[in-house]
């Protein structure tokens, strides 16, 4: 009998460990998938606002507002085209993330965390909400479409406009030289 209360014993503790384990990945999930659902409705909210916006320069335009025709099914193409930027200034009047993220990197003379590019963009538009977890998100983002450039020390993490880190790094003179 002691031997079926000690492989009791050793799956209790292994299930127990393994329920753990399981519930930090869950909460690491529901994190992340909490900060992509920020992410998206800050772009929704900025796209309904370009709605609004696009819909009072037609009203005062005195564009008659059309309901969109669609073609024939067989005319249409199997993909659709590509959005069209617009010409008009007024059109974006609240900036995207992305767009915000990638001016305060221009204007940055050393590289900074995602924390205090959230922090600083929270200062200067106090009427947004910026969390480190989606800004980060963005600049990694704009990391894989070379936008921004990534620098590590140690575990931490920087980040900066293109062509800076190269120019920091051309800068600071190697250890141990008299400069």
């Amino acid at each position: 009998m002691p031997e079926a209360k000690a492989l009791t014993t050793e799956l209790t503790s292994h299930y127990a460990a393994q329920v753990t384990n399981d519930l930090e990945r869950n909460a690491d999930e529901q994190e992340r998938l909490r900060a992509e659902i920020a992410y998206l409705q800050e772009q929704l909210a900025a796209v309904q606002h370009d709605r609004k916006v696009l819909l009072n320069m037609q009203e005062a335009l005195g564009i008659e507002n059309k309901p969109a025709q669609h073609a024939p099914e067989a005319e249409s193409p199997a993909v659709p085209s590509p959005r069209q930027k617009s010409a008009a200034p007024t059109s974006r009047a609240r900036p995207t993330l992305v767009e915000l993220i990638r001016r305060h990197l221009l204007q940055l003379e050393v590289p900074r965390s995602a924390a205090e590019i959230s922090a600083a963009l929270g200062q200067v538009h106090p009427g947004r909400r910026f969390t480190t977890k989606v800004v980060r998100i963005t600049l990694e983002g704009l990391v894989a479409k070379s936008q921004a450039e990534r620098i590590k020390q140690g575990r931490s993490v920087f980040y900066t406009a293109p062509g800076t880190a190269a120019a920091l790094k051309a800068v600071t003179p190697p250890p141990g030289t008299d400069h």
